[in-house]
C-alpha cells in the first residue's frame, strides 16, 4: 500500500469527532472522506472494502487501515508520542490503566450512548424503544457518577493534563446531552467538557465537521436522530 497523508472516513456529530480532534491535535497534513448514512454510503462495497463492519470511524494510515476509535487513538498516540495524546511511558501497567481508561469509555459508555440516543435503531418497532432509553439512562448514571467523582478530583480524567480520553468523554457528553439526558446531573463533566471544547484543536476539528454537515445539509441527507422519550414510573 503505497503511503500518504491520513485519510478518516467520518460524518459529523459521531463519535468520528475524536479521531478526528486527535489528527488535528497532532496538527499533521491529512484527509477526510464523509460518509453518508442516509445515503447508504456505509453499506457500499468500496467502503466496505475499507471497513468491512460498515461503521465509522476508519483510519486509512497509507501504510494500512485502522478501524475502532480506541485502536485510532491508541495507533495516533503510539505514531505521534510527542503530541501526548495519552500518557504512554512504556511501563507496562501503568500504559495498561491508561488503555483501560480508554477502553472503559470506547466499551462500557459508548454503547449506551446508542441505546440511549438511537434506542428503535435494532428493533423492528418502536414499541419497546422507551424502555431500552430508560434503562440506558439508569446505567449511564451508574457509569458516569464515579467519573464525576474523580474529576471533582483532579482536572482532567488521567490526572493534571489534558489526554484524548478528555476529548472522547466531551463527546459522550455532548451526544447524550443533545439527546435530554440531564446536563446539571454531573457539573463536573460538564466543566470538563468545556475545557475539552475550549482547545484549538477542538474547534478546529468541530469546524470541519461542520462544514460535513453543511455538506450533507445542501445533499438533503443530514440525519436527525428521532425523538424518543423516557418512561418514567
Amino acid at each position: 500500500m503505497t503511503e500518504h497523508a491520513p485519510i478518516l472516513y467520518m460524518a459529523p456529530q459521531t463519535c468520528a469527532r475524536v479521531s478526528l480532534t486527535a489528527l488535528e491535535e497532532i496538527g499533521e497534513p491529512f484527509e477526510t472522506r464523509l460518509i453518508a448514512f442516509k445515503a447508504g454510503e456505509h453499506r457500499r462495497p468500496d467502503y466496505l472494502a475499507v471497513n468491512p463492519a460498515g461503521k465509522i470511524p476508519a483510519l486509512d494510515t497509507g501504510r494500512g487501515i485502522v478501524t475502532q476509535s480506541g485502536s485510532i487513538l491508541l495507533y495516533l498516540a503510539r505514531t505521534h508520542p510527542d503530541t501526548k495524546l495519552l500518557p504512554l511511558t512504556g511501563d507496562p501497567l501503568g500504559d495498561a490503566a491508561t488503555v483501560s481508561t480508554l477502553f472503559r469509555l470506547s466499551s462500557d459508555l459508548h454503547p449506551l450512548v446508542t441505546r440511549f440516543v438511537l434506542p428503535g435503531m435494532m428493533l423492528q418497532s418502536d414499541e419497546a424503544a422507551p424502555q431500552i432509553r430508560a434503562k440506558a439512562e439508569e446505567l449511564l448514571i451508574q457509569q458516569l457518577q464515579p467519573i464525576a467523582e474523580q474529576l471533582a478530583q483532579q482536572r482532567w480524567m488521567l490526572g493534571p493534563d489534558w489526554s484524548i480520553v478528555d476529548t472522547y468523554l466531551a463527546w459522550i457528553w455532548f451526544r447524550i446531552t443533545g439527546a435530554g439526558f440531564d446536563a446539571a446531573a454531573f457539573p463536573e463533566i460538564a466543566e470538563m467538557t468545556g475545557r475539552a471544547n475550549d482547545r484549538a484543536a477542538a474547534k478546529r476539528a468541530l469546524e470541519h465537521e461542520a462544514r460535513a454537515q453543511q455538506d450533507l445539509k445542501q445533499r438533503g441527507l443530514a440525519f436527525t436522530p428521532p425523538q424518543v422519550t423516557t418512561q418514567k414510573s
